[in-house]
């Protein structure tokens, strides 16, 4: 659990002295190797002034990557733990472009900051004083108040939510646990155009949302879904999918068609990325790409070519999967590291890889699934990006 912040605290931090003890608490290693001479050196120096000099330090460190200006502004632990880098908040600002919003659970400014030169009115609330003052330093354009979520104080505004999902650096799954409740929340807002950050997993079929479910991902890993009102939603989108990288971004939706041919296995895998298979558009996926699936119920695709941007492996050889059969036929082709994918069937990479003994020079993926009842394991080149 990370250091306890008080007003006091983002006080002196933004103070002319706490800005100078920053930078010099900064120029510290700050390492394991080094952690307990340097936090003496701090504390001989700054005195009780020391935990949140380090912390600070500690957390904007982290927050490079992840937060645009990060090195500036000021965290708690939990806050910087669920805060939205600043691609995916830029990505949710730009739909809701030109119109005033409320962000009601704006902890420390993550998407406040995105929203600033886009939204034409920004306003954060918060119930925590200490995450407020931090707001209000490291987004300046934007007028923060304190404010209790699941009490509506601005009127025609989107509201943007983001209930708290981590405490003492635990998730929290129930969507009644979260700070605050989901159902207290939407029922809050119940006619408004609202959009609510949630956890991936979130099981938004039970909930039976009316508007649409957006599932972003973010250089390959699932981040976030995000719920939007029925106003907000894209015309007839029920599911998006949207995928982020350093270099390009682009989405899907269940708008679009979802045919797709029944063939045997083409000459390439396709393993779509997290956002397509947990928004349920793997169909949509493979027919803008004139791609098919090697099995309707398995989230694998197949095909003749591999989409521009995307990492694909060429089949090499095709078998009904047993450890024995596989075994062989790495060791047939000098098979001395293997990358194995496993979609389908009860087996756990970790446990299969030393029983497979590989001793050859050859790197190779494994994709092991099933077609229909039977399993399969598919040899491959290492995968490689088209």
């Amino acid at each position: 659990m990370g250091y306890e912040f008080t007003r006091e605290d983002v006080r002196y931090l933004t103070s002319e002295d706490g800005i100078a003890a920053l930078a010099e608490v900064d120029r510290l290693e700050l390492s394991t190797r080094t952690h307990l001479a340097d936090i003496g050196r701090v504390r001989a120096r700054f005195a009780d002034r020391s935990g949140a000099l380090v912390e600070t330090v500690l957390l904007r460190r982290r927050a490079v990557g992840k937060i645009d200006g990060g090195r500036h502004w000021l965290f708690t632990d939990d806050a910087l733990q669920q805060t939205t880098p600043s691609s995916v908040a830029r990505r949710r600002a730009d739909r809701v472009a030109g119109r005033a919003v409320h962000d009601v659970t704006c902890s420390v400014g993550a998407e406040l900051s995105a929203l600033v030169g886009v939204a034409s009115t920004v306003i954060g609330s918060d119930l925590d004083p200490v995450r407020l003052a931090m707001a209000q330093h490291n987004v300046p354009g934007a007028t923060v108040v304190r404010a209790d979520a699941l009490v509506p104080c601005t009127r025609d505004t989107v509201v943007l939510a983001d209930p708290a999902r981590r405490a003492g650096g635990r998730r929290r799954h129930d969507p009644a646990a979260l700070q605050p409740p989901l159902p207290d929340l939407l029922e809050a807002y119940r006619g408004r155009d609202l959009s609510v950050k949630c956890a991936p997993g979130l099981d938004y079929d039970a909930l039976e949302w009316p508007g649409e479910v957006e599932i972003v991902s973010l250089d390959g890993g699932v981040r976030e879904a995000c719920l939007w009102s029925p106003g907000l939603a894209g015309a007839g989108v029920h599911r998006r999918a949207t995928v982020l990288t350093a270099d390009t971004a682009w989405e899907l939706t269940d708008a679009e068609p979802d045919e797709i041919p029944e063939r045997e296995p083409g000459e390439w895998i396709v393993d779509p990325d997290g956002a397509v298979v947990r928004a349920g558009l793997v169909r949509h996926y493979a027919a803008r790409h004139g791609l098919w699936q090697l099995d309707p119920r398995i989230a694998y695709l197949t095909g003749d070519a591999v989409p521009a941007g995307v990492r694909g492996f060429r089949i090499i050889e095709q078998l009904k999967y047993s450890e024995k059969a596989l075994r062989q036929e790495l060791a047939r082709l000098d098979c001395g590291v293997a990358e194995i994918l496993v979609r389908g069937v009860d087996v756990d990479p970790a446990v299969l890889r030393p029983r497979l003994k590989l001793r050859g020079s050859a790197s190779l993926s494994v994709v092991l699934t099933r077609i229909g009842r039977t399993p399969v394991a598919f040899v491959c080149a290492a995968g490689v990006r088209a």
